[in-house]
């Protein structure tokens, strides 16, 4: 699902409910991983080794050994040198997608369930502007959760952002258009709407191959009872 959503220099690796957790569940945490969820409840850690299960498969299959995968500043990932990624967890999926550094300058990845955000949820992530088109879009598209959807691109656009500036970026610092592909009930490739959105920065962007970019542009697509969304940022 992400993998489609990603260029073909990124290598995502998933789990999906029941089977995935079992497939990446038995895995191993290094001892500095270990440490991170001794006291954890059992979905926690849970999730927390999945996902960096997929995460060292995607090192595998980029030719680096598997290492354990840490929180930095703000709880962001530490990557192996020469990498740079996102993981994402929700219930029923996890996942992971790496890149080599010289490929991308930053990778944002966001899962959540497909359903609508929990009462006061919205008022407090989208600007005024975004709710007025979130309007319009659950109107002419109702079979997609189109807040659920914003707040997963907000993520996205956090994940991204993070690794190029060590700096917080706040809900309301980013404006989010959503554009769905096709008309009512187009399906993407594998099923399921689609579409694109661009993240206007309402602050100074970060500065990427010697220019300072003023949005992201991202896909998302609906499978599977998730919503995902990626962003990828390229060097030029």
């Amino acid at each position: 699902m992400i993998d489609d959503l990603l260029p073909e220099s990124v290598v995502a690796v998933e789990a999906f409910g029941e089977a995935g957790a079992h497939e990446f569940g038995g895995a191993a945490l290094y001892p500095q991983e270990e440490a991170l969820v001794a006291r954890a409840v059992a979905k926690r850690r849970r999730e927390f080794t999945v996902v960096r299960a997929c995460a060292r498969r995607a090192m595998e299959k980029l030719g680096v050994p598997a290492q354990p995968v840490l929180p930095g500043e703000r709880g962001a990932p530490q990557w192996p040198e020469g990498l740079t990624g996102s993981m994402t967890h929700c219930a029923g999926y996890c996942a992971a997608a790496l890149v080599r550094a010289t490929d991308l300058a930053s990778l944002g990845i966001d899962a959540e369930p497909h359903e609508p955000l929990p009462a006061g949820v919205l008022s407090a992530v989208a600007l005024p502007a975004e709710q007025e088109r979130l309007g319009r879009l659950a109107a002419e598209r109702p079979e997609v959760h189109f807040d659920r959807l914003l707040f997963s691109a907000k993520e996205s656009v956090y994940k991204a952002w993070f690794p190029l500036t060590r700096e917080w970026l706040d809900f309301s610092e980013a404006d989010i258009d959503l554009v769905p592909a096709g008309p009512a009930g187009a399906a993407g490739p594998a099923g399921g709407p689609h579409g694109a959105f661009r993240a206007r920065l309402l602050v100074p962007g970060p500065v990427v191959g010697g220019r300072r970019i003023g949005h992201f542009d991202g896909r998302w697509t609906v499978r599977r009872g998730l919503v995902a969304t990626t962003i990828a940022v390229h060097h030029g």
